[in-house]
């Protein structure tokens, strides 16, 4: 037959409908058993198998749009490997069939092995199991439509008639009637998942009030906010907050059915409910949190107001055992992560939070609970949607990240950051003020100087200081600027009288070091 340019982009196509419609219907179900869908499985597959310098480039290209990204990346591969299956399927049919096939079975396989949920192996597979028979029936039923010929027994396309790019004995009604139901089957699939997606954890949040601490934080003193026009906001809104995580889809956790377990080298297992957590002793604090991905001058770094129970007197009341240095925490969606023990019983101030400035965390940050701990990169300290807490030794496990060349123990590196000069920003030569934030977490920042090009340093004025664990902002105006472009520097001292190093350093395997500078410009 003469294979013309509209009948290759028909059938390319018709491939692309049969895997929509197996991943539309896949994804109604997925809502429907509230769990993962295939295309969120197969990403939570590859994450799983990322390499930890993948991961780094993702986060530095990506930043926090690196979900969508992969989320996008497997969407695309499926749909470049459906439009060549429709394609194929003019003239090898049964290869296309086995390419649909097998797009099938790695969504399947992905659903089965995927740990992000704890359903049971029938919940997990259903939904990889409808993209597989739905995706290879619309095939199979799309081309039967659009091969019918006198004699169907052939399964071949028939020569066009001349003038017409359609093949011969082409019924365009019930052929129509075909595709209005495939794409019936995408529709419905979409509504569904759309209807059911917001999940039970937003409605469980949403009844939630959190009661006024036993211990609320101090007042936020005065002059924490230094007085320059673009610097950041001293708490972080909730949705302005920096978010890092592996998790693709975020878990869907009810309050009323959460619980935490504490076990492992302790005298006493416990098991906490939502319930029991809120009747404990809350504690406010405010603590600035990093993430190790933060490049000098990078956005991850943030500060809230938290709310929770102390980790030092739940780990008391279970009663540590000798010998243990370590506690793996585990969240709902399988993540693990190591925090030296010492950390969560000292005097720093760690929590099992369950609010972020005065309000439910949020359900991207962790609701209905998540770990914080101070002066710790958040991949050896901060997991959201907590379930599980185990004390053990370090010797003992090994944690998500370790293998991915990042260290086992992590402590925050403390740092500084200029928010104001914007890179290139023009000034007028008389209003030159510039500012930004330090952190030095568990010791506090005592100073912060800056530098124009190769002038001497200069001390700025340092907001008032909240406490160790929060960043401090600071302020500098250059009086005698002169026109031109010129490069700031930025440093920090912290508390135990350590000035910041110049030399860099990657993120991994724990932390970057390096001078913050920024170009800008100085008009007359």
């Amino acid at each position: 037959m003469t294979t013309t340019a509209t009948t290759k982009l028909t059938a390319a196509g018709l491939g692309l409908l049969a895997a929509a419609s197996g991943v539309a219907a896949s994804s109604g179900v997925a809502a429907l058993t509230g769990t993962p869908s295939p295309i969120i499985s197969v990403g939570n597959r590859f994450i799983l198998l990322t390499p930890g310098w993948l991961k780094d480039f993702a986060i530095e290209q990506f930043g926090t749009n690196d979900k969508p990204v992969l989320i996008g990346g497997v969407v695309a591969a499926i749909a470049i490997l459906a439009a060549v299956a429709g394609l194929l399927a003019l003239s090898r049919p049964r290869v296309a069939v086995g390419i649909t096939a097998a797009l099938g079975l790695v969504a399947l396989l992905a659903a089965v092995t995927d740990g992000t949920t704890d359903a049971n192996i029938v919940q997990k597979a259903l939904p990889g199991l409808v993209a597989l028979v739905v995706s290879v029936g619309a095939l199979v039923l799309l081309f039967s439509e659009y091969r019918r010929r006198t004699d169907e027994k052939t399964h071949v396309l028939l020569d066009a008639h001349p003038g017409d790019d359609l093949p011969a004995g082409f019924d365009r009604r019930r052929f129509l009637t075909v595709v209005l139901g495939t794409g019936a089957v995408l529709v419905l699939g979409g509504a569904v998942g759309r209807f059911l997606g917001g999940g039970a954890a937003s409605a469980s949040r949403s009844s939630i009030t959190i009661p006024r601490p036993a211990v609320p934080a101090p007042a936020v003193p005065a002059g924490v906010q230094a007085d320059v026009t673009g610097i950041s906001r001293y708490l972080t809104r909730n949705r302005d907050f920096y978010r890092i995580d592996t998790a693709l889809q975020v878990p869907d956790v009810p309050a009323d059915t959460w619980s935490i377990r504490i076990h492992g080298m302790v005298d006493n297992e416990l098991n906490l409910s939502f319930a029991d957590v809120l009747d404990r002793r809350l504690v406010e604090s405010r603590i600035t949190l990093t993430c190790v991905s933060n490049q000098v001058g990078g956005p991850y770094v943030g500060n809230a107001s938290w709310i929770g129970v102390p980790l030092q007197e739940l780990l008391a009341e279970a009663g540590v055992q000798d010998g243990a240095d370590a506690v793996k925490s585990t969240s709902a969606d399988d993540m693990t992560i190591g925090t030296p023990l010492e950390a969560m019983t000292d005097d720093r101030g760690s929590l099992l939070a369950i609010a972020m400035n005065g309000e439910p965390l949020p359900l991207e940050h962790g609701f209905p609970a998540r770990l914080v701990v101070p002066g710790l990169f958040g991949y050896v300290s901060a997991t959201k949607w907590v379930v599980d807490l185990e004390v053990t030794r370090f010797q003992d496990f090994e944690a998500y990240w370790t293998p991915r060349g990042y260290s086992e123990k992590a402590p925050i590196k403390f740092s500084s950051r200029i928010d104001v000069p914007k890179a290139f920003q023009t000034f007028p030569r008389d209003a030159v003020r510039v500012g930004g934030v330090a952190w030095a977490q568990t010791v506090g920042i005592q100073t912060v100087e800056v530098q124009v090009d190769d002038s001497d340093w200069s001390e700025v004025t340092l907001a008032t200081q909240d406490n160790v664990n929060t960043w401090r902002q600071w302020s500098w105006e250059w009086q005698d600027a002169t026109p031109g472009n010129h490069t700031l520097r930025v440093r920090a001292t912290n508390g135990d009288g350590e000035t910041q190093t110049s030399d860099r350093a990657s993120v991994r395997p724990d932390g970057s070091t390096g001078w913050h500078s920024i170009q800008f410009r100085v008009e007359d």
